[in-house]
């Protein structure tokens, strides 16, 4: 009797699901949907702000569902690199609209548009069961630091810190695609005009090798990607970027950067999370040489 019960309750609720599925569209969004996206990403809460969104949509390609009233209720970035490789990020869906197979509907979408590439992401613990069940796999962890009362603690580095310009733009190039393990000129080239701070690390010869970026956002001072030679001069580099801003800082420095790490610690910085990075189309990360220190952003891979 129980049963009987509890199956038609269910098909009454399969229908009503169906019925609001068939009111929504999924569709490629542009700039003229950044404000609508902005409205999702705080109903969600998170932070993505309108420059964040202009250098998504400037680099990549976003997706996402509207319902009947034409509100923006869900989404999905992709960010293809040269040579085969992809990231996804930015997969929010309204709170209203969450268990219908929205965030399932706009991933398995952005991985179509890939074309079976590897791609990564970093994963919410929420995010991280459907990801299992679309095939991707843990094969590292991003460690999220925040900052709300910095103490510099800066040491001696035999490299030269400069502003940022013009024409250190082919050597930036090279030294994040050695870092990152694949190329991503468009995303950079953006990625350095919405910064806050620009700056590159010379050796005593004068050639770039390495940078750091600094993004202001809505609720902190992102800090990424830093490239570095070294631990030392990555630490050096985020004092330049980190020590005149008043609030908080935020950094994601990838495993296997143990001493920057507690350099960090050292400045008032305070892990706040362990996220997972997943990959599917291949077993582990692209070949890095072991230089990046600070990631772009948790959309970005």
């Amino acid at each position: 009797m129980i049963k009987s019960v509890m199956d038609r309750i269910y098909r009454v609720c399969r229908v009503g699901v169906l019925d609001v599925m068939k009111t929504m569209s999924l569709q490629k969004l542009g700039n003229a949907d950044i404000e609508g996206l902005v409205a999702l990403s705080r109903e969600a809460g998170w932070d993505y702000d309108e420059k964040e969104l202009g250098t998504i949509l400037s680099a990549g390609v976003i997706t996402g569902h509207r319902n009947e009233m034409g509100k923006i209720i869900s989404s999905a970035a992709l960010l293809p690199y040269v040579k085969g490789a992809a990231s996804i990020g930015m997969v929010i869906v309204s709170p209203e609209y969450r268990r219908l197979g929205l965030g399932e509907a706009v991933v398995k979408e952005c991985m179509a548009l890939a074309q079976n590439v590897p791609i990564l992401l970093i994963s919410t613990p929420e995010g991280r069961p459907l990801y299992e069940k679309l095939g991707f796999s843990e094969v590292r962890k991003i460690h999220k630091f925040l900052c709300d009362e910095y103490r510099p603690s800066r040491k001696a580095s035999p490299y030269k810190i400069a502003v940022m310009k013009k024409d250190h733009l082919e050597e930036v190039y090279e030294a994040d695609r050695l870092a990152f393990g694949t190329a991503r000129r468009i995303f950079l080239s953006k990625r350095v005009e919405q910064s806050e701070k620009a700056l590159v690390l010379k050796d005593m010869a004068d050639r770039v090798v390495g940078f750091g970026l600094s993004i202001a956002g809505p609720e902190n001072l992102i800090l990424g990607p830093i490239v570095s030679f070294d631990q030392a001069s990555a630490a050096a580099l985020t004092h330049e970027l980190a020590h005149s801003h008043n609030g908080t800082l935020r950094i994601d420095v990838p495993d296997g950067q143990q001493l920057f790490m507690d350099e960090l610690i050292r400045c008032g910085f305070k892990k706040v999370s362990e996220p997972p990075v997943m990959i599917i189309h291949a077993k582990g990360m692209p070949e890095r040489n072991g230089r990046l220190y600070g990631i772009a952003a948790q959309a970005f891979g």
